[in-house]
């Protein structure tokens, strides 16, 4: 049906991606819904950020299809890969943050590549609400990479990423290195931005609480392709091995404690 087709913003079919003789995806198929935030989890070795970097146009894959916003995402020319580029943003792993760069100078980047015309009073005037946006304090903004946190990188990063206000937010394992207090803040974070702007998120995690906090949905990559996708009651009716292991480990029952507790 029409509506259904419209509810889906990215669309993977028959994804293949090599490195030489090994074989990371194959026949991977994969959607993801309007508005929702998607949880991609996997062992090591399963390509969670290979896909990503598929989807972004970062990692051409050997074979299949990758659709974005109703449109193919592969074989563009260079003025449809920036206008499909403009609608999302991507935190990395880390943050990824220039260290020659402040903050702000930072946050200002996709602005001043995408839009190199804009008045610069103005760019500075959405990189300073961008990082208030993304939880940091004002004062953070002339600081270099260097002089902040780990916490505060990946805000940082993510103010970088919500810059060109998109629709679509990419966070490769957000909440990497923090502490639990901290990973819980960027989870809260992460759940209230996605609400009140009525973004898509794309969440790289292997972080069990942030699955069970803030993911509507959690696809497993495992045996080169995504075996499983839905919410966790319905993976947990799964058979697959991995999937009871992950999720029925002691870290997945201490999760849910967690979880039930908050409740």
């Amino acid at each position: 049906m029409a509506g259904e087709k419209d509810d889906i913003i990215i669309s993977v079919r028959g994804l293949k991606n090599s490195f030489g003789e090994q074989v990371v995806h194959e026949d991977l198929d994969l959607d993801v819904r309007r508005g929702e935030i998607i949880g991609v989890v996997g062992g090591s070795g399963t390509g969670k950020s290979v896909l990503m970097r598929s989807i972004i146009g970062l990692q051409p894959p050997d074979e299949g299809e990758v659709t974005v916003f109703g449109e193919s995402a592969l074989g563009q020319d260079e003025t449809q890969a920036i206008e499909m580029r403009k609608r999302w943003g991507v935190l990395f792993q880390g943050g990824a943050l220039f260290s020659t760069l402040t903050v702000a100078e930072n946050v200002q980047v996709p602005l001043r590549e995408f839009y190199p015309d804009l008045d610069l009073a103005l760019i500075d005037e959405i990189a300073s609400y961008k990082i208030v946006m993304s939880g940091l304090d004002a004062s953070a903004g002339p600081k270099f990479p260097a002089e902040l946190s780990g916490g505060m990188k990946k805000r940082a990063g993510l103010a970088r990423a919500l810059a060109l206000d998109p629709d679509l937010l990419f966070l490769d394992e957000p909440t990497a290195g923090l502490d639990p207090i901290g990973a819980a803040a960027f989870d809260a974070l992460t759940q209230s931005l996605q609400k009140t702007l009525g973004l898509t998120v794309f969440l790289i995690t292997h972080d069990l609480d942030t699955l069970y906090a803030i993911c509507d949905r959690v696809a497993v990559l495992a045996d080169k392709k995504v075996i499983a996708v839905g919410t966790i009651d319905e993976l947990l009716a799964t058979d697959h091995p991995w999937i009871q292991e992950y999720f029925n480990g002691p870290r997945g029952r201490a999760a849910v404690a967690s979880t039930e507790k908050q409740g």
